[in-house]
């Protein structure tokens, strides 16, 4: 548990990438019973629960399953609340976005953009829904889709499935519960820990955050955030990154690296966790995702790629930690949407995911159409499992896991943290999982499927070769300590303080360097010298927190520069390198002069200082920002999602003030994505504004490399900037808008997200997708299409194998209680029964009903199953990736000095519900001054399909294709219409690509 920092309240160390406060305390039961007190246990497990009927029928009768979860959590509330309240931080981000308040149910209208905010609804009423489609409605169902699937080891896993196959043929019944059931919060010394196997000298399983760096320990690197090493364009760095972090992860002892981030996607420019991932752009995001997991895993750790899926919001994420914000609600919010934007939209880069090799997926709090994400048989079962062919284990976000039975039919393999409560000590799973066993709730194949799915991803990884213990303590940076910290018991060495960082440092301050986004420079007024007359520094952007650059808890503050966000995907810096420290270091190094107001309300100091460095000829830069994070975490009133698109702490007041008596000015702004600059981009007095991003623990030297040449910025936005708040579409849901009942965030807007939306309006951006200047000029020319032969596409058929069965297990309950004189550590999860009488030991009166009158249709059949047409491999049908056309161009430097190019491809489906242009490839070509260098993209079927709900495979549409390629979404000079009978398209369709039919 981490101290808190002097301007915050106090709070518990969140959880591992969830985030809930730490909940109730509940002790295990006297003699080692069964925990009674948590009825979504007894509910879910026992076979003749009436009210479980509701439950294993959860894909059909979402709403009510939400109503006893409700009636669930009163068992708990009372010894919750007042965790829940802890988790509101002051912070001291005076001016920050204001205007949410935290009793949500009589919120007033200023602050929210002067109640243009979507309510009810999550677009503006100003705003045209381009695209709202059925499926995308309040209310939605999703479908049930049973069984689960069994792994196969196909796509490159089968040396490592048999493997597990042959280390699961050895495992106990009570073994396999170990290693798919966590310890309970706070058990161990990772944020998430499986059971051990003493047996075969197992230790079990160490889960940490996060996606930026490894959490809750030291001397670790702080990488850039995800959005910023999106903005690099750049495949190689991509890759660099994520193995960096995986080889920070492997030597700290931990196997599994909760990151890296697809979901959310970015659906709403104000979402609090945006940063952790990428780019609102699929393709952007997938290529990303695809690297960085190669990266963390050929590092030897696997990765937890997360959240699945359409996690686009903090807000009503989790029903207690909103109530203690003062919102009144019984369930979790449902994201509604249809077949078609699922697809084409948030699963894509999931897909690539898989396709790279991703040993687990993290699934979600909130709802899909009406069901649990971490018990919705249509998303795990049918999407991820069968049409993805995903090979590895699903884990739940901590806190996500609502049921036991249900949730193991419907897909899941592994909860964390294993109690049903943050230190309850009762689990839906553990000794409920071995009772469902035993009776047959839970079929023996399907526990197998899961234990072979973890075991096949730790072999993947080769993590049974030299194998590194855990040599940190994720609740404490004391160097001794208790190994349970929770139960406060074994006392010991817990921390190593094991420097893990190499030259990774290095590898971060190129990285976010060349994330560093150019957007405006009147006439060349950078790069700098150093020479200046005088340089003026102002923001407290530019400087340090001064409660140390890891005072906020978890970063739950803007003090400061901001390298970093707030919540569970942070990492404690070893060092923070400000603006202010850099610039001094050029400024002194070329014995000129530099002087600094980091109080952004200094108001006259800031002017003078302005007005005299106008007065010399000098340069004033000026730092802002705007701050973001994770729900269980509250800034200045922003609950995690931003409340507005303003700049923080008064940024844009700073920026008037300083232009007003200075015609240098330069804006550098650390954001955690877009942001309202109407007010100054085209002030004649600033001359360059630079988006530096989240840069972490190098910024100050990675935006000095920038700001005085040693780089040539060549990174591209990877969202887009629009000039009014409406223009983009769509916004978090802020306001609770099915009374007391599950809130519903409809995505109506379909695939028009982003610079989608943008051009479906009509609608003008200052700065678009894949935006981004350099120091030298750039011509593009000779575009040339050539055409690959490729097979006609088939649909995936035939049958599956049955699903394997490894070893027996006895079903006398007698073998699975507690052993004599073992000796239980309180709070911690274990898979043994209380006493050898199943009935007795559920604690159910109702436990004996019959199992088909409560479990889901084919949930337990095992025998061969039809396979999935768009499914076929990891990633969906392999035909998918065929490739269709090799496309070309030449990128000629006409300036005067080397720099990087990221030209890109963009290909227009020109069907009326498609897209204007959609990105589907990219590259980062470094060029000579008077050099030309060839740009090269292969375009696959996929980057030509659509979704057809209907037939539920990928299809060409009869519409002409056109591909583009350019230096943003906007600025695309060459095109070609494919198809036709210009020589670009080497055959077209017609010879080599299988148009207008099903692919």
């Amino acid at each position: 548990m981490h101290a808190s920092s002097a301007n915050e309240t106090s709070i518990t160390t969140p959880p591992a990438d969830v985030n809930n406060i730490n909940t109730s305390q509940s002790s295990r039961l006297p003699g080692g019973k069964q925990p009674s007190g948590s009825f979504a246990s007894c509910l879910t497990f026992v076979l003749g629960a009436r009210l479980s009927a509701f439950l294993h029928r959860l894909d059909s009768f979402s709403l009510v399953l939400t109503s006893i979860l409700a009636l669930a959590s009163l068992f708990v509330i009372g010894s919750i609340m007042w965790r829940i309240a802890h988790a509101v931080i002051s912070g001291l981000a005076v001016g920050a976005g204001s205007g949410i308040l935290a009793n949500a149910q009589s919120i007033p209208c200023n602050g929210i953009d002067n109640c243009t905010s979507p309510f009810p609804n999550t677009t503006y009423p100003a705003a045209v829904d381009p695209n709202a489609v059925p499926g995308a409605q309040s209310g939605q169902i999703s479908p049930p889709f049973y069984p689960s699937p069994w792994m196969d080891g196909s796509g490159g896993w089968d040396a490592a499935y048999a493997k597990a196959q042959a280390f699961v043929r050895q495992l106990t019944l009570l073994e396999k519960v170990n290693l798919t059931t966590g310890v309970g919060w706070e058990g161990d010394r990772c944020v998430g820990n499986t059971g051990k196997i003493p047996r075969l000298n197992f230790t079990g399983l160490c889960l940490e955050d996060s996606p930026v760096g490894v959490r809750d320990t030291d001397f670790n690197t702080v990488f850039p955030a995800g959005v910023t090493i999106a903005a690099t364009w750049d495949r190689e760095l991509f890759y660099q990154r994520g193995y960096g972090m995986g080889d920070e992860h492997k030597h700290k002892g931990v196997d599994i690296q909760l990151g890296p981030v697809v979901g959310p996607l970015g659906r709403a420019p104000e979402a609090g966790r945006n940063w952790e991932g990428f780019s609102p752009d699929p393709v952007l995001s997938g290529i990303a995702v695809a690297q960085t997991v190669k990266g963390i895993q050929d590092a030897g750790v696997m990765a937890c790629t997360k959240h699945y899926i359409a996690y686009e919001q903090e807000h009503f994420r989790q029903v207690t930690e909103s109530s203690g914000y003062g919102y009144n609600f019984t369930g979790e919010y449902s994201a509604n949407l249809d077949d078609k934007t699922m697809h084409e939209l948030y699963l894509w880069p999931f897909a690539d995911a898989v396709r790279a090799g991703t040993a687990s997926i993290m699934c979600v709090y909130n709802n899909i159409n009406g069901s649990y994400g971490c018990q919705n048989s249509h998303t795990l079962n049918y999407l991820l499992k069968g049409e993805l062919g995903f090979q590895g284990f699903v884990m739940t976000d901590w806190g996500a896991h609502h049921s036991g039975v249900s949730s193991a039919l419907a897909g899941l393999d592994m909860s964390m943290p294993g109690d049903t409560a943050f230190d309850s000590g009762q689990s839906f799973w553990g000794a409920n999982l071995t009772i469902a066993v035993l009776n047959g709730s839970i079929p023996e194949w399907r526990i197998d499927d899961m234990a072979t799915r973890v075991m096949a991803g730790y072999y993947l990884v080769g993590l049974d070769k030299n194998p590194i213990p855990v040599n940190f303590d994720a609740w404490t940076t004391d160097t001794y300590g208790y190994l349970h910290y929770i139960a406060s018991e074994s006392y010991g060495l817990i921390n190593e303080h094991v420097d893990v960082r190499a030259d990774h440092g290095q590898q971060a301050r190129t990285q976010a360097a060349k994330g560093t986004v150019l957007l405006k420079n009147t006439n060349n007024a950078l790069p700098l010298t150093g020479k200046e007359k005088l340089t003026a520094v102002f923001g407290d952007d530019a400087g340090d927190n001064p409660y140390g650059p890891n005072g906020c808890s978890d970063r739950g503050c803007d003090n400061g520069t901001l390298g970093m966000a707030w919540g569970s995907g942070t990492a404690n810096f070893p060092y923070l390198i400000t603006p202010l420290t850099a610039i001094q270091n050029e400024v002194f190094s070329n014995m000129g002069a530099i002087e600094d107001v980091t109080d952004n309300y200094a108001y006259d100091q800031i002017s003078a200082l302005a007005r005299r460095a106008d007065q010399v000829g000098g340069v004033s830069l000026v730092f802002v920002n705007a701050d973001s994070g994770e729900g269980y975490i509250v800034v200045d009133t922003n609950e995690g999602d931003r409340n507005n698109l303003t700049l923080w702490r008064g940024g844009a007041e700073l920026i008037a003030n300083v232009s007003s008596q200075h015609n240098n000015t330069v804006v550098v702004m650390h954001t955690v994505g877009p942001v309202d600059i109407s007010s100054f981009y085209d002030h004649p007095n600033i001359t360059a504004i630079i988006w530096a991003g989240i840069p972490g623990e190098q910024s100050g030297n990675a935006i000095a490399d920038v700001l005085y040449g040693r780089v040539n910025p060549g990174g591209k936005l990877p969202f887009t900037i629009g000039k009014n708040r409406p223009d983009y579409g769509t916004d978090v849901l802020y306001r609770l808008n099915n009374g007391t009942d599950q809130p519903q965030l409809n995505f109506q807007e379909g695939v028009f997200i982003d610079y989608r939306s943008f051009d479906k309006q009509g609608i003008d951006p200052i700065y678009e997708f894949g935006y981004g200047i350099s120091y030298t000029n750039f011509s593009y020319s000779n575009l040339k299409i050539v055409g690959q032969r490729a097979n006609n596409y088939v649909p995936n058929a035939g049958q599956t194998k049955a699903a394997p069965t490894l070893g027996n297990f006895s079903t006398d309950p007698a073998g699975y209680v507690f052993p004599a004189g073992f000796h239980e550590v309180p709070l911690y999860i274990y898979p043994y029964l209380n006493n050898s009488d199943i009935k007795s030991a559920s604690n159910d009166s109702d436990y004996g009903e019959p199992a088909n009158e409560y479990l889901p249709a084919g949930s337990q059949d095992g025998s061969p199953q039809p396979k999935i047409g768009a499914g076929g491999g990891p990633g969906g049908n392999p035909q998918l990736y065929d490739v269709f056309y090799t496309v070309t161009a030449d990128i000629t430097n006409t300036g005067k000095v080397a720099g990087d190019e990221v030209p890109q491809v963009y290909v227009g489906l020109g069907g009326p519900d498609d897209p204007k242009v959609v990105l589907r490839g990219f590259d980062r070509l470094t060029i000579a001054p008077g050099a030309t260098a060839t740009f090269s993209a292969e375009l696959t079927r996929r980057d030509f399909s659509n979704w057809d709900p209907v037939s539920q495979n990928w299809v060409i549409s009869n519409y002409t294709k056109t591909v583009y390629v350019g230096s943003s979404s906007r600025k695309l000079p060459l095109q070609q219409a494919l198809g036709g009978s210009s020589n670009a398209t080497a055959g077209g369709y017609g010879t080599h690509a299988p148009a207008h039919r099903m692919f």
